[in-house]
């Protein structure tokens, strides 16, 4: 593998963090960042520093088992580090991770609403089925056993419910470009259901929107039962926060198999309806 030499990767470690703050995506000493180097390296921020004003000597240094190697730094690692181990793991082509707080992400973590599918095509290129994680204490080795089993290889978003987002990627500026897509397309989301209404991609769009996005070089296991409409069961606690009745996606739950909903979800699907239509009476 090619690296840039130590001062260039921490110096990037830097520029990031800074983009992170100037976005709002992090308040305070919020947050973390890691870039694997090698093997059994990876850079990552300290704790209890603004992501907006690090420096290239804060910058730790540790093993793939959370060691702070770097024992003359006075700076000590992230207390969340054991997550971003835990993603490099179990997907060694990951080489970055960025866990942050962006505000209309969250603002789904809070509402404990997943991400919808089959909406937005920069979303659905980009960032694909995203992972939503149950609430676990931050800090601890239940946060990153809240999602690691869901993680996928096409897996590159994870939203930790009540807490944050995780994105990952080939290096870090990819990961941060999904950490600005993602919080962009929560806020679309957000003002769609300001505007009272969301139009949801047929099944021909989407199969060839993942069809487009094959092309890219771009994995989506979805593109194998996209054609049968088959839809995704999180898609539901956002789009029935919309009164009346509205379609589901075109995205589906099963994992490229082209394997239809059963019948228990189908009727949980007319319940839902039921009682949003007496809701609105």
């Amino acid at each position: 593998m090619q690296y840039m030499n130590a001062n260039q990767q921490k110096k990037e470690m830097c520029d990031i963090g800074r983009n992170i703050w100037l976005r709002g995506f992090c308040a305070g000493n919020e947050g973390n960042h890691s870039l694997r180097i090698s093997e059994d390296r990876v850079l990552c921020t300290p704790t209890g520093i603004s992501k907006g004003f690090l420096t290239p000597e804060m910058i730790c240094t540790i093993d793939m088992d959370g060691k702070q190697v770097d024992t003359n730094n006075k700076y000590k690692r992230t207390s969340e580090v054991m997550v971003h181990l835990a993603i490099y793991k179990k997907r060694p082509d990951v080489k970055a991770v960025i866990h942050s707080h962006p505000p209309h992400a969250v603002a789904f973590c809070i509402a404990n609403i997943p991400l919808p599918q089959g909406i937005h095509p920069e979303a659905e290129v980009f960032l694909g089925q995203t992972v939503y994680a149950s609430y676990a204490t931050p800090g601890g080795p239940a946060l990153p056993a809240s999602f690691i089993d869901k993680i996928t290889p096409e897996t590159n978003t994870i939203l930790m419910a009540n807490h944050g987002s995780v994105n990952f990627a080939d290096n870090l500026t990819n990961a941060y470009y999904k950490l600005e897509i993602l919080d962009n397309y929560c806020k679309q989301l957000i003002l769609a259901r300001q505007l009272g209404q969301v139009n949801v991609l047929n099944s021909k769009q989407m199969t060839e929107l993942l069809q487009l996005k094959q092309k890219f070089g771009i994995s989506d296991s979805r593109l194998a039962c996209a054609p049968n409409g088959c839809a995704s069961r999180e898609d539901q606690p956002f789009l029935t926060t919309f009164e009346g009745t509205h379609p589901v996606s075109a995205s589906c739950e099963c994992q490229g198999e082209g394997k239809k909903e059963d019948d228990g979800f189908e009727a949980l699907v007319k319940a839902i309806t039921e009682q949003i239509l007496a809701n609105a009476k």
